[in-house]
């Protein structure tokens, strides 16, 4: 390793100084071993240079699913404020990102909200939404900026066949990058021939510029093993250890979660809600006939497939996922929030929108918490609450009608809280479907 490393060291600065252009860099940067690598490469070698010299702007993007293991979330951040603080104290053209999905694309939006059964091997909708959209928009838009732009990555041949394969496909003969698959967009991984070994000597040997030590990162590598050569992978393009990963927590698609097995036998315990979350998820997804609708979300059936979650699914899933934070902030940390604000009102109007009236997110939230909050969805003056009383005596004679009004009117809330009127007219019609549907079978 000590002759391979001044040599890709002296290819990085030799490839930042390139004058084709001023192509940005992008360093994906997710806090596991590879990245972490490949960021304090480049930032010794940048380092090495004369000031005037380190001209080429380094983006340092980490994408943020909103449903990373919350254990590994604090330990990413933390190095991302070491890094800013340092980028600024040693005057290094480095600049932080975090980049998370939108609103409509969380997990929690979509697997609660319009019930979405939890991801599998072969209906894996989460990775384009959680992971590749939100870093996607943010490469497009220094395209958009520069016209073009390198993507450093901290890919490795030694880590998988598969992976070698797919890097010599993209290669570009003679040159140190290869092609991406955006437009414009090159990619440039300067520890490609590092084997593993020596990249775990690396680190243990030096430590990051941005201060402190790697101990951490490896202590959490070894505590998140249930083998004792099994390490933990952080980011979505290392292969795992037979078939455990380290990410979402939420993550279903592999059989057993052995990275936070690892963690709760070597100590996190306050963890284990979430694991018995995770196992419930699994449950509910490969169990239709009790936990899902034979009505996909179109309105059609079709033979062998199951629809999304039922309502009461889906608020019984909410319900655990509350009852999870509110032991782990009682035991572990008082802040700990596995669900926003924004996600909870965004389940309540997905719900509105589905015709679900039986359940209420504010309901369920405050009986878990013992609280009383209303999510801003149905905030009533006492004007408003006049108008509902004259409404319900003038469908005293037929209580259905008020039902149908007030369902009406939360849909055009809802619309109105999203700021989204498309699909409104839809929206109506099926509830006047519906309810004409439920008084012929009453008839």
């Amino acid at each position: 390793m000590a002759l391979i490393l001044p040599f890709i060291e002296a290819e990085i600065q030799d490839q930042y100084q390139a004058e084709d252009n001023s192509r940005p860099w992008i360093v994906g940067f997710s806090g596991g071993k590879d990245s972490t690598m490949l960021l304090q490469m480049v930032w010794k070698a940048v380092q090495k240079l004369p000031e005037q010299l380190r001209w080429r702007p380094i983006h340092v993007v980490c994408n943020d699913t909103m449903v990373e293991n919350p254990r590994i979330v604090r330990f990413i951040e933390d190095t991302l404020h070491r890094i800013e603080a340092a980028a600024t104290t040693q005057s290094m053209p480095f600049y932080v990102h975090r980049t998370t999905p939108r609103l409509e694309d969380t997990f929690w939006t979509n697997l609660l909200g319009k019930g979405y059964p939890a991801p599998s091997s072969t209906f894996r909708w989460c990775t384009e939404r959680l992971k590749i959209s939100p870093t996607t928009h943010f490469i497009k838009t220094k395209i958009s900026d520069a016209g073009e732009a390198i993507i450093l990555l901290g890919t490795r041949s030694a880590e998988s066949s598969r992976r070698s394969r797919s890097m010599a496909k993209h290669a570009i003969h003679g040159q140190r990058l290869r092609k991406h698959v955006l437009p414009n967009a090159f990619v440039y991984a300067p520890i490609k021939d590092i084997e593993t070994n020596e990249l775990w000597q690396y680190l243990s040997q030096v430590p990051p510029p941005w201060g402190g030590t790697h101990k951490e990162l490896i202590t959490l590598y070894r505590n998140a093993s249930t083998e004792a050569d099994c390490p933990l992978v952080i980011d979505d393009e290392t292969p795992s250890c037979g078939k455990s990963r380290f990410g979402c927590w939420v993550c279903t698609v592999v059989v057993k979660d052995k990275s936070m097995d690892g963690l709760i036998m070597n100590g996190e315990t306050w963890m284990e809600p979430l694991s018995e979350l995770r196992d419930f998820l699994i449950e509910a997804r490969d169990n239709p006939e009790t936990y899902r609708q034979r009505q996909l979300r179109n309105g059609t059936t079709r033979e062998n497939y199951w629809g999304p979650y039922t309502p009461k699914t889906r608020a019984e899933i909410l319900r655990r996922l509350l009852v999870a934070q509110k032991e782990i902030r009682a035991e572990y940390d008082e802040t700990m929030t596995f669900i926003t604000h924004q996600e909870l009102v965004a389940i309540q109007v997905t719900w509105y929108r589905d015709g679900i009236f039986e359940f209420e997110v504010a309901g369920i939230y405050n009986s878990v918490f013992g609280t009383n909050v209303d999510l801003e969805l149905d905030k009533r003056t006492n004007k408003v609450r006049e108008e509902e009383t004259l409404l319900r005596e003038v469908c005293h004679d037929n209580p259905g009608h008020f039902d149908l009004i007030q369902q009406t009117m939360k849909v055009v809330k809802a619309k109105s809280l999203m700021l989204r009127k498309r699909g409104l007219q839809h929206d109506i019609e099926n509830l006047l479907d519906d309810y004409l549907e439920a008084q012929k079978v009453a008839v």
